[in-house]
């Protein structure tokens, strides 16, 4: 998956805004400007991704692609980086970015939850 792609698909889920809180290196994916679901650290070559993930899935994948590995300067049990280098086919990076945004909207208020919704398509 390639950087602007990657972008613009983040920045297009309901409610996303991308900012850079930790300095130029890294960009940070929330929702509502509220609650980070992704990292990326877009200047690595390859770019690498970190994703929240449900604790027993995030072990699951990590020994399925060696390019999922222990989140970076995150919680290792809840968060995976994934180093975006080919070896995962697009359709799974989507689905694992997706679990991560849908975990976080989880655990959101229900007035959040509600506020997200009228912003859905």
């Amino acid at each position: 998956m390639e950087l602007d792609s990657l972008r613009t698909m983040l920045r297009d889920m309901p409610g996303v805004v991308e900012e850079m809180p930790f300095g130029p290196a890294a960009l940070v994916y929330k929702i509502l400007a509220l609650k980070m679901f992704a990292l990326v650290s877009w200047n690595e070559t390859p770019v690498r991704i970190n994703l929240k993930c449900e604790p027993s899935y995030a072990l699951f994948l990590r020994e399925q692609f060696a390019a999922v590995t222990p989140g970076y300067h995150m919680n290792k049990q809840h968060w995976n980086t994934v180093t975006l280098d080919g070896s995962i086919v697009e359709a799974k990076i989507v689905s694992m970015i997706e679990d991560s945004y849908q975990l976080v909207v989880q655990k959101m208020t229900s007035k959040d939850q509600q506020r997200l919704r009228y912003l859905s398509p």
